[in-house]
């Protein structure tokens, strides 16, 4: 198990630190002409407010996979999965597309930005569906970069792409972040400053974060690292403190 911190009810951090995210023996099947493949053979979670865990793992390990499950992009084979209270595996694929656009932000490696639309206007389509979003340019202050507002994506280097990708994300203060190697086309200087923003998020707003990575070294600026392997966590491992993005050994 991914274990958050539990406190007792009369402690007046129990709620922040009760799971944001419960996974009780995950399984993922998927069936192809050779068989049934077992991306994922029982995996336990708790994901808690204010939380940084990295996934770590080969290619097929699993990863983003969960990752899929966690954001309700794909549905769980077996075992249960816990948002809150919602069992998301109970929800049909209406409400499944609500809890994405009320409550998940995600980040991929792609950009996956509007060509036609500015930075802000890329960053304002995160915000619907809810009721408690930022103003972009306020998301895009939180990453350095309200200056590039009113620039088109192939004005934007490709970090500030993705940091306007992550303002897209954050935009809606969404309660669970979930970012799928946002640094694997960046080279290392700028793969910092896209962490360091992922890090100012969840350090300001208390946001979950799961971020998968092939990039053993992020796994330096988390609370826990769960490592991977054949569909199954095999290892977890504790960071007694987490080191700022700049002050990893790349």
């Amino acid at each position: 198990m991914i274990g958050a911190g539990r406190a007792s009810p009369s402690d007046p951090s129990a709620t922040a630190a009760l799971p944001v995210l419960t996974a009780r023996g995950l399984v993922k099947t998927y069936d192809s002409g050779a068989g049934s493949v077992h991306a994922l053979r029982g995996v336990d979670f708790d994901l808690a407010r204010g939380d940084f865990v990295v996934l770590l793992g080969p290619s097929g390990s699993g990863k983003s996979t969960l990752l899929n499950l966690l954001g309700g992009l794909d549905r769980a084979t077996g075992g249960r999965l816990l948002f809150g209270e919602t069992d998301l595996a109970a929800l049909d694929e209406r409400a499944l597309t609500l809890y994405r656009r009320r409550h998940v932000g995600f980040v991929f490696q792609s950009y996956n930005l509007i060509p036609s639309l500015t930075a802000s206007e890329n960053v304002a389509l995160g915000a619907s569906g809810t009721g408690r979003a930022l103003v972009p340019e306020q998301a895009l202050a939180l990453l350095d970069i309200v200056d590039l507002s009113d620039r088109f994506p192939a004005q934007l280097s490709g970090g500030e792409q993705q940091r306007v990708a992550v303002a897209r994300a954050i935009v809606k203060q969404p309660g669970l972040l979930l970012c799928d190697e946002p640094t694997g086309a960046l080279d290392c200087k700028t793969g910092v400053r896209v962490l360091e923003a992922l890090e100012r998020v969840n350090r300001e707003f208390a946001t979950p974060t799961v971020l998968v990575t092939h990039n053993a070294v992020i796994g330096g600026m988390a609370d826990r690292v769960a490592h991977l392997a054949d569909g199954v966590i095999v290892r977890l491992e504790s960071n007694a403190a987490r080191a700022p993005p700049q002050d990893l050994s790349w």
